[in-house]
């Protein structure tokens, strides 16, 4: 797009990439990033719901303090919304499964990132080299962005954990700001010392090809001492958008929905369990069809719930 750079992180290929098995398919870094906090009452038992269509209130360049709450124009969850419940689990020991954890979640890019060319352009150390502070994301062909998909999931995925006892970070609170910068998302999760974390994305791919991949760490430094149970936790991920979703792993990107990157800073720079999900195509149809639903949001939030809850069991 003209103004700024808008990389994708599934097909096309990129410097430093580390495969899973070998695959032909390289990635281009895509970046994270935290926006202005919009203030939701502390401790709020209902699920709240993303705005469908405009953004949340508030914009600007500011960077969301960790652990704050979320968007101020959240609603409460439609009646019909089941409590998801932990695969496997008992009735008795589903009231507060996460009870004591701290989970962050890293809703990709911001919505407004692609009014600020100047702030999301420049360059950032990611661990192994500099990398641009964001992007603006991917979108389907009818215009609906991969921020809001992100934001909208991860607004969801917030509800479900905060409703099993976990205590949420956020790195943005709302999808009308930009920024800040991929290397300060991860640094707000690993302050808080997360029991594991998960960053949101959807790709934009070749329009033939279909599918989710899960993104895993490579030992980098900062990471070594979390690559073995990001590992595990992204054979959770997998396993649970499998079971879960209708959503197939990719048949363009990865192998058997997994793949190895060490380009990305969310993942060369964190301390913590942590994968990054594309969660499908943008740029195919039936992906699209799927992303952009509401209900399918919730049912990939409820899948990296089990997720979680799986690992951390």
């Amino acid at each position: 797009m003209a103004g700024h750079q808008h990389r994708m992180h599934g097909w096309r290929a990129c410097r430093g990439v580390a495969l899973a098995a070998a695959t032909a398919a390289l990635a281009s870094a895509c970046g994270v990033a935290p926006a202005a906090n919009s203030a939701q009452p502390a401790g709020s038992a209902a699920l709240p719901a993303p705005a469908a269509g405009a953004p949340a209130s508030g914009s600007g360049s500011g960077s969301a303090a960790a652990g704050s709450p979320g968007p101020g124009a959240a609603a409460a969850a439609p009646a019909g919304s089941a409590h998801p419940a932990a695969p496997g689990a008992s009735a008795g020991s589903q009231a507060n499964p996460l009870k004591g954890k701290i989970v962050g979640i890293d809703p990709g890019h911001n919505g407004r990132n692609g009014t600020d060319p100047a702030y999301i352009n420049h360059l950032v150390w990611n661990g192994r080299e500099w990398e641009t502070c964001d992007t603006t994301g991917t979108e389907t062909d009818g215009g609906y962005t991969e921020a809001r998909f992100n934001f909208n999931v991860a607004t969801y995925l917030r509800g479900y954990l905060r409703r099993d006892g976990a205590r949420v970070v956020m790195t943005r609170h709302n999808n009308d700001g930009v920024g800040p910068c991929v290397n300060r998302r991860s640094q707000i999760i690993n302050r808080v010392h997360a029991n594991v974390a998960i960053d949101i994305h959807a790709d934009g791919g070749p329009a033939g090809g279909r599918g989710f991949t899960v993104l895993e760490p490579v030992a980098d430094g900062p990471n070594d001492k979390v690559i073995t149970s990001s590992a595990r936790f992204g054979r959770d991920v997998r396993s649970a958008f499998l079971a879960d979703t209708s959503m197939p792993t990719s048949d363009y990107y990865g192998n058997d929905g997994m793949i190895l990157r060490d380009d990305l800073a969310g993942l060369n720079l964190t301390t913590v369990p942590k994968v990054l999900i594309e969660c499908g195509n943008m740029r195919n149809g039936t992906d699209a069809g799927l992303l952009t639903s509401a209900s399918f949001q919730k049912r990939i939030a409820r899948a990296l719930l089990a997720a979680i809850i799986r690992f951390l069991r």
